[in-house]
């Protein structure tokens, strides 16, 4: 017969078990199974018999790679991911640029309202982005934009930022508005973690604030840098709100300018939902090469650093 103090011990140690099952279930239900789904319907595709008409003419059949070849192939997905490189290009050194400036100067000593300024800073991030690309939008209107009446008004130049080149940048603008607050404050979270102690040594060996930050915090919070950098890669790869909100606003964004748009294309419009998913698996895949490649690197870079 077991004794009471063995059970209590086994049910104090399956305790933990028990907690995660909740998470667990949910996570396969509404993560883990619809990925495996996506995958599996990227190797199906639709074989259409004779004219297509009657029951049976259309049916599912298995057709391995012949996704992935079509959309590996595929120009308009090519040039998709074409445009967001070029777009990740500006977004990420801006965006993680600003989030450290901003950080290293809410930091300072001599900085005066800063719960206001870190308010201030990180607000943009709560708005929804569809919302902020929609405002960024008319403001890019010259019909709409009160920038564009202050520039008529004082003989200036009007570019149009919704045609050619200039689109990046009002692309760009949108994300980094609105990132660039969640970036400030996990590295000013970090900053804040460094003892007060390594700033009273630096401070007796005469260094200056800008040596101080240069030599000591930026070091220090080199993880959370890494840690920011591998978010923004994350969504610029997965890009979709502001490109596809500014669609109706100009002819210059069209309806597969980014792969995801590509994605909802395909699977929305064409109705094609296993090019959709080899497409979605293929921007999945190099999420994750890209996002291990650079974690590898960076963790030899700490490990080397450490020697």
């Amino acid at each position: 017969m077991t004794s009471p103090t063995v059970r209590r011990s086994y049910g104090v140690k399956g305790a933990p078990y028990a907690f995660l099952v909740p998470a667990t279930i949910l996570f396969a239900l509404f993560f883990a199974l619809p990925i495996g789904y996506a995958v599996w319907l990227s190797f199906r595709k639709v074989h259409v018999s004779g004219l297509g008409l009657g029951a049976g003419a259309r049916s599912e059949v298995w057709a391995g790679l012949e996704n992935y070849r079509d959309a590996l192939t595929d120009n308009e997905f090519y040039n998709g991911a074409l445009r967001v490189l070029g777009y990740g290009c500006i977004v990420v050194p801006v965006m993680l640029g600003l989030a450290l400036l901003f950080a290293l100067m809410l930091d300072s000593e001599r900085v005066r309202l800063a719960p206001f300024t870190r308010l201030a800073v990180f607000l943009p991030y709560a708005i929804p982005g569809v919302v902020a690309a929609l405002l960024w939008g008319f403001l890019y209107l010259p019909d709409v934009s009160p920038f564009y009446y202050v520039l008529a008004k004082l003989h200036l130049p009007q570019p149009d930022l919704l045609d050619g080149g200039p689109l990046y940048l009002a692309l760009s603008n949108i994300a980094v508005w609105g990132g660039t607050g969640f970036n400030m404050i996990v590295i000013y979270t970090s900053l804040r973690s460094i003892p007060a102690e390594v700033y009273e040594a630096a401070k007796l060996d005469g260094a200056t604030p800008l040596q101080t930050a240069l030599r000591i915090k930026i070091p220090m919070v080199a993880p959370s840098l890494v840690l920011t950098f591998f978010f923004s890669i994350i969504a610029t790869l997965q890009v979709f709100n502001e490109p596809m909100t500014l669609k109706p606003l100009t002819n210059s964004v069209s309806t597969t300018w980014s792969p995801l748009m590509k994605v909802y294309v395909d699977a929305f419009g064409k109705g094609d939902i296993y090019s959709a998913a080899a497409e979605a698996t293929l921007i999945a895949l190099a999420t994750l090469a890209l996002s291990f490649g650079f974690l590898r690197a960076a963790n030899r870079r700490n490990k080397e650093a450490a020697q």
